[in-house]
């Protein structure tokens, strides 16, 4: 079966998101997040799957500069989107 593309597509609930996105590797699918306008939140279960998602190799960008990602403007990231099999918000 071929792999899938999955975005993971964070605005709101950071905790979910990250959650989901280091879940979604099991499926050994490409998984990439996006965390679009906020601050990454000080949270010790976030900063655990940040960290796992690097591990794992999961690129995560940002569009907020104050966020030690990798930075991707905003059109970009919805440029980005539109070649992904699935996106999945929180």
């Amino acid at each position: 079966m071929a792999k899938k593309k999955v975005a993971v597509f964070i605005n709101n609930n950071q905790v979910e998101g990250f959650r989901m996105a280091v879940g979604l590797t099991l499926a050994d699918d490409e998984v990439n997040v996006f965390l679009v306008d906020k601050k990454l939140e000080s949270d010790e279960s976030i900063a655990a799957n940040v960290e796992m998602l690097g591990d794992l190799d999961v690129k995560v960008f940002s569009n907020n500069s104050e966020n030690k990602l990798e930075q991707m403007s905003t059109e970009d990231i919805a440029r980005a989107l539109t070649e992904y099999d699935a996106v999945i918000t929180y």
